[in-house]
Protein backbone atom coordinates (compact mmCIF):
# COMPACT_ATOMS: atom_id res chain seq x y z
CA UNK A 1 0.00 0.00 0.00
CA UNK A 2 1.34 3.24 -0.96
CA UNK A 3 2.01 5.77 1.68
CA UNK A 4 1.68 10.08 1.24
CA UNK A 5 4.43 12.27 2.67
CA UNK A 6 4.26 16.45 2.28
CA UNK A 7 8.05 16.09 1.87
CA UNK A 8 10.91 14.26 1.70
CA UNK A 9 13.40 12.69 4.62
CA UNK A 10 16.97 11.67 4.79
CA UNK A 11 16.13 8.39 4.21
CA UNK A 12 13.95 9.38 1.02
CA UNK A 13 16.93 11.53 -0.30
CA UNK A 14 19.29 8.53 0.18
CA UNK A 15 17.38 6.28 -1.99
CA UNK A 16 17.22 8.93 -4.82
CA UNK A 17 20.84 9.26 -4.68
CA UNK A 18 21.60 5.61 -5.24
CA UNK A 19 19.42 5.48 -8.21
CA UNK A 20 20.81 5.41 -11.91
CA UNK A 21 17.40 6.47 -13.54
CA UNK A 22 14.91 8.69 -13.14
CA UNK A 23 11.33 9.17 -15.07
CA UNK A 24 9.96 12.89 -15.40
CA UNK A 25 6.14 13.08 -16.57
CA UNK A 26 4.08 16.00 -17.72
CA UNK A 27 1.27 16.99 -19.61
CA UNK A 28 -0.42 20.55 -21.64
CA UNK A 29 -3.82 20.88 -20.54
CA UNK A 30 -4.66 19.81 -24.28
CA UNK A 31 -2.37 17.22 -25.77
CA UNK A 32 -0.18 14.00 -25.54
CA UNK A 33 1.48 12.93 -21.75
CA UNK A 34 5.13 13.13 -21.74
CA UNK A 35 7.24 10.75 -19.62
CA UNK A 36 11.04 11.06 -20.14
CA UNK A 37 13.77 8.81 -18.65
CA UNK A 38 16.78 10.79 -17.38
CA UNK A 39 20.23 9.46 -16.16
CA UNK A 40 23.90 10.70 -15.69
CA UNK A 41 24.59 12.52 -12.58
CA UNK A 42 22.08 15.38 -13.04
CA UNK A 43 19.91 15.02 -10.26
CA UNK A 44 19.98 17.07 -7.12
CA UNK A 45 18.02 17.42 -3.39
CA UNK A 46 18.24 21.49 -2.82
CA UNK A 47 15.73 20.70 0.14
CA UNK A 48 13.03 18.17 1.66
CA UNK A 49 10.48 20.77 -1.04
CA UNK A 50 12.85 21.27 -3.47
CA UNK A 51 14.57 19.34 -6.44
CA UNK A 52 16.24 19.95 -9.59
CA UNK A 53 17.67 18.61 -12.49
CA UNK A 54 20.31 19.50 -15.00
CA UNK A 55 18.04 18.84 -18.19
CA UNK A 56 20.50 18.24 -21.46
CA UNK A 57 19.45 18.62 -25.33
CA UNK A 58 17.04 16.39 -26.55
CA UNK A 59 15.16 15.63 -29.44
CA UNK A 60 12.45 17.28 -28.04
CA UNK A 61 11.54 19.82 -24.92
CA UNK A 62 8.49 18.33 -23.69
CA UNK A 63 8.82 19.49 -20.38
CA UNK A 64 9.28 22.95 -20.44
CA UNK A 65 6.70 23.79 -22.85
CA UNK A 66 4.29 21.89 -19.98
CA UNK A 67 5.50 23.66 -17.23
CA UNK A 68 5.71 27.14 -19.43
CA UNK A 69 2.07 26.29 -20.12
CA UNK A 70 1.10 24.61 -16.02
CA UNK A 71 3.78 23.64 -13.90
CA UNK A 72 2.13 20.33 -13.10
CA UNK A 73 4.82 17.73 -12.86
CA UNK A 74 6.01 14.01 -11.46
CA UNK A 75 9.75 12.69 -10.80
CA UNK A 76 9.32 8.70 -10.30
CA UNK A 77 12.34 7.05 -9.26
CA UNK A 78 12.33 3.24 -9.00
CA UNK A 79 14.70 0.29 -7.59
CA UNK A 80 15.80 -2.36 -9.89
CA UNK A 81 18.03 -3.44 -7.03
CA UNK A 82 17.37 -5.74 -4.34
CA UNK A 83 15.20 -3.61 -2.00
CA UNK A 84 11.84 -2.93 -4.15
CA UNK A 85 10.48 0.82 -3.69
CA UNK A 86 8.63 2.85 -5.92
CA UNK A 87 9.22 7.04 -5.33
CA UNK A 88 7.04 9.83 -6.82
CA UNK A 89 7.28 13.51 -6.37
CA UNK A 90 4.45 15.42 -7.29
CA UNK A 91 4.43 18.78 -7.62
CA UNK A 92 4.85 22.56 -9.45
CA UNK A 93 7.72 22.60 -12.10
CA UNK A 94 9.81 25.22 -13.50
CA UNK A 95 12.17 26.30 -15.93
CA UNK A 96 15.69 27.93 -15.64
CA UNK A 97 17.13 28.57 -18.55
CA UNK A 98 20.48 29.86 -19.13
CA UNK A 99 19.78 33.32 -19.51
CA UNK A 100 17.87 33.69 -16.46
CA UNK A 101 19.16 35.33 -13.23
CA UNK A 102 19.14 31.89 -10.92
CA UNK A 103 21.27 30.14 -14.00
CA UNK A 104 24.65 31.18 -12.51
CA UNK A 105 23.82 30.29 -8.59
CA UNK A 106 21.84 26.53 -9.72
CA UNK A 107 24.41 25.40 -12.16
CA UNK A 108 26.96 25.21 -9.94
CA UNK A 109 24.94 22.30 -7.97
CA UNK A 110 25.75 20.49 -11.51
CA UNK A 111 29.10 19.14 -12.80
CA UNK A 112 29.48 20.87 -16.59
CA UNK A 113 28.31 18.71 -19.16
CA UNK A 114 28.39 19.53 -22.92
CA UNK A 115 24.48 20.35 -24.17
CA UNK A 116 23.77 21.49 -21.04
CA UNK A 117 20.40 23.27 -21.82
CA UNK A 118 18.09 24.06 -18.53
CA UNK A 119 17.45 23.51 -15.15
CA UNK A 120 14.27 22.01 -14.29
CA UNK A 121 13.35 22.88 -10.40
CA UNK A 122 10.17 20.95 -8.94
CA UNK A 123 8.71 22.25 -5.63
CA UNK A 124 7.00 19.03 -3.82
CA UNK A 125 3.42 19.23 -2.86
CA UNK A 126 3.24 15.77 -2.11
CA UNK A 127 5.57 12.71 -1.97
CA UNK A 128 4.14 9.18 -2.64
CA UNK A 129 6.11 5.42 -1.78
CA UNK A 130 4.82 2.14 -2.86
CA UNK A 131 6.13 -1.44 -2.58
CA UNK A 132 7.65 -1.75 -6.19
CA UNK A 133 7.48 -5.55 -5.81
CA UNK A 134 5.92 -6.06 -9.60
CA UNK A 135 9.44 -3.99 -10.66
CA UNK A 136 11.83 -6.46 -12.35
CA UNK A 137 15.67 -6.62 -11.16
CA UNK A 138 18.33 -5.23 -13.28
CA UNK A 139 22.18 -4.76 -13.35
CA UNK A 140 23.80 -1.34 -13.90
CA UNK A 141 26.84 -1.31 -16.40
CA UNK A 142 27.52 1.78 -17.71
CA UNK A 143 26.10 5.21 -18.73
CA UNK A 144 25.97 6.17 -22.13
CA UNK A 145 28.39 8.60 -23.66
CA UNK A 146 26.60 8.73 -27.20
CA UNK A 147 24.76 11.96 -25.82
CA UNK A 148 27.83 13.67 -24.63
CA UNK A 149 29.61 12.85 -27.78
CA UNK A 150 27.42 14.19 -30.04
CA UNK A 151 26.46 17.51 -27.93
CA UNK A 152 30.53 17.89 -27.86
CA UNK A 153 30.95 17.53 -31.55
CA UNK A 154 28.17 19.93 -32.07
CA UNK A 155 30.05 22.35 -30.10
CA UNK A 156 28.14 25.52 -28.43
CA UNK A 157 27.04 27.32 -31.61
CA UNK A 158 26.03 23.96 -33.05
CA UNK A 159 23.83 22.91 -30.32
CA UNK A 160 22.24 26.72 -30.33
CA UNK A 161 21.57 25.73 -33.82
CA UNK A 162 19.83 22.73 -32.55
CA UNK A 163 17.68 24.48 -30.01
CA UNK A 164 16.08 27.20 -32.41
CA UNK A 165 15.37 24.13 -35.03
CA UNK A 166 14.30 21.37 -32.78
CA UNK A 167 13.67 22.61 -29.22
CA UNK A 168 11.20 25.92 -29.48
CA UNK A 169 8.00 24.36 -29.88
CA UNK A 170 6.48 20.78 -28.62
CA UNK A 171 4.70 18.41 -30.50
CA UNK A 172 1.33 19.52 -29.38
CA UNK A 173 2.93 23.13 -30.53
CA UNK A 174 3.42 25.25 -27.43
CA UNK A 175 6.07 27.36 -26.96
CA UNK A 176 9.72 26.01 -25.00
CA UNK A 177 10.79 29.73 -24.48
CA UNK A 178 14.13 28.30 -24.51
CA UNK A 179 15.86 30.94 -26.05
CA UNK A 180 13.21 33.95 -24.82
CA UNK A 181 14.91 36.79 -22.88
Amino acid sequence: MGKLYPELNEEMKRFITEQRIFFVATAPEEGRINISPKGMDTFRCIDNKTVAYLDLTGSGNETAAHLFENGRMTIMFCSFSARPLILRLYGRGRVVRQQDREWQELSRLFNPLPGMRQIIILKIESVQTSCGYGVPMYEFKKERDTLLNWAEKKEKQGIREYWRMNNQISIDGLPTNLLEG
